[in-house]
């Protein structure tokens, strides 16, 4: 039996580029998680009867809300749900997973690289039938939804069993529990030479940071490539995620980091995040930014057989350094720079027009999902290893030898007091106009802008991205305000100098003259009090 329970809108149900984000104590209130679900199901279109993926990356509160959305789901008329074995899916294996079974869509239940626990961070995101992440559209729509529900749907039903194998029915609604790696691992066979990996004789060290790739990367790893075992760290996923942060970079993979720093290294290090989207690179002394990574993947992705016919084309996020542009030119496809956000790029892979993505925090991914993949890329830096029988170092220095190096850091303002970066932002979009030709230190303005996209598959337009500043000969720098932060407000400075000739340059040295005119320009110091960022990556 359908039962309709009455409720109460909440306020601030509003989803970003990765879903509705809060504190566990802000979705364990009564009704909030179910307000935020029904409002999905009222605003998707021809659920009845339709498959509906669910899953998370099994972060204190995973389980339970997957057995509310189970409910939902079958009171609100949906067919069939399937979800992960231990409410476990990477939102990776869940974009494969929606496209696979031709589902309507999926809910994801991630904070991605944010801190999980009962004092911390927890997600819902909606995917769509492509597998990407839902379009303003469809966020507008739900958010708008939320302001003014009020009742919600479910049946009563036992919660199932999760860790069981066997289909079960909820309110007549068949759910189909299914190993969350099989049909991932597969894919990934279609897109790589295994066998060529394995004789490579490679040594790895990978870091699951207790999220949801370590059962991913066993089985990929260790048991179809053949890596040793004891190759994949923290592979067990944690509520807590050990107590660690998820968030592969230097600073919270700083294990990592010694381990591949020190002189009996193996030769690669990776690392995901706590969803399996993000990735962090590390050859033996050398620490390879995402911005880099991108290129350097895309340039040699004709190595692994699901992309020898070659790319489509090339895309990255607005705040991504530039080095995939020398790429795109120099194998002559198109470079399509979009707003940070994975559903510009799925509208690109989606009509065929390009092949590899990337953005500088920590994601790349192809058009074999409609999200970015850690596992994926790490995959594909083995092959390109494998393939060409070279060091990450010498191939990423005869990359930059061939393309020029940009080098490149984002500095994170975190819990900034939101009016203090409005005020800030405010303050450089009055000034663009005036920035070009005005000098700061050895660096001359070229323009300045306030970065507005139009995309060119619909021709929708996304104003207000970030603003640039952008310096004669090919360096910038890039502010934003970030929405993946649960309180207070993120401000990222995005830094990148481009050298054609040096490239064996330290970054931090390299960087003090863009850092010092990125001071100038937005005088951060006065507007948010900080006089150094939190973390720097």
């Amino acid at each position: 039996m359908i039962l309709t329970v009455p409720t109460q809108a909440f306020t601030g149900q509003k989803p970003g580029t990765s879903g509705l984000r809060k504190k566990v104590v802000i979705f364990q209130q009564p009704h909030y998680v179910e307000n935020f679900i029904q409002s999905v199901f009222d605003v998707v279109a021809d659920k009845v009867g339709a498959t509906l993926v669910i899953g998370g990356d099994g972060r204190f509160l995973n389980r339970e809300v997957i057995q509310i959305a189970i409910r939902m789901a079958a009171a609100n008329g949906v067919g069939r749900v399937v979800v992960g074995r231990g409410g476990i899916l990477s939102t990776p294996a869940a974009s494969h997973l929606i496209r696979q079974r031709g589902a309507i869509g999926g809910l994801i239940l991630s904070a991605s690289h944010n801190p999980g626990g009962p004092t911390e961070d927890f997600g819902i995101k909606y995917n769509i039938a492509n597998g990407g992440s839902a379009p303003e559209q469809v966020t507008d729509a739900i958010y708008a939804r939320t302001t003014t529900i009020d009742r919600w749907l479910t049946v009563e039903a036992a919660d199932i069993d999760l860790d069981s194998n066997d289909e079960a029915s909820v309110g007549g609604m068949p759910v189909e529990v299914v190993d969350p790696v099989a049909d991932y691992a597969a894919l990934m066979e279609t897109l790589f030479d295994f066998a060529a990996i394995r004789a490579a004789g490679l040594t790895m060290a990978f870091d699951a940071m207790h999220a949801v790739t370590g059962p991913y990367a066993i089985e990929i790893f260790e048991n179809r490539l053949g890596f040793a075992p004891g190759t994949v760290r923290n592979g067990t996923p944690l509520p807590d995620f050990g107590g660690h942060h998820p968030d592969p970079n230097l600073v919270h993979a700083h294990a990592l980091h010694a381990t591949m720093m020190a002189p009996d290294a193996p030769d690669f290090g990776a690392a995901s995040d706590g969803d399996g989207d993000r990735n962090l690179i590390i050859g033996r002394g050398l620490f390879v930014t995402p911005s880099d990574s991108l290129a350097m993947l895309a340039a040699n992705a004709h190595l692994a057989p699901g992309y020898a016919e070659g790319l489509k084309g090339i895309a990255r996020s607005m705040p991504t350094s530039a080095a995939a542009d020398r790429v795109a030119a120099r194998l002559g496809v198109p470079l399509y720079e979009t707003p940070t956000g994975w559903k510009f790029f799925g509208n690109l892979l989606d009509a065929g027009m390009a092949t590899i993505c990337g953005e500088e925090s920590a994601g790349t991914g192809s058009d074999h999902v409609r999200e970015k993949d850690g596992v994926w890329a790490v995959l594909l830096w083995l092959t390109i290893l494998a393939r060409r029988r070279q060091s990450l170092a010498a191939i990423a220095r005869g990359h930059w030898a061939t393309y020029g190096r940009n080098y490149y850091a984002r500095h994170d303002y975190e819990g900034v007091d939101s009016a203090k970066t409005d005020a800030l932002v405010a303050d450089l979009r009055a000034k663009l106009a005036a920035l070009p030709g005005q000098r700061f230190g050895d660096l001359v303005v070229e323009t300045a802008d306030d970065f507005a996209y139009t995309d060119p598959t619909d021709g929708s337009v996304s104003e207000h991205q970030g603003i640039r500043i952008l310096f004669v000969g090919g360096s910038r720098v890039v502010f934003r305000l970030s929405g993946t932060g649960t309180s207070g407000a993120t401000l990222r400075v995005y830094l990148e100098r481009f050298e054609p000739d040096t490239i064996d340059g330290e970054t931090g040295a390299m960087l003090a003259t863009i850092v010092a005119a990125a001071d100038a320009i937005a005088r951060i110091e006065r507007h948010t009090g900080r006089a150094a960022p939190d973390v720097v990556t």
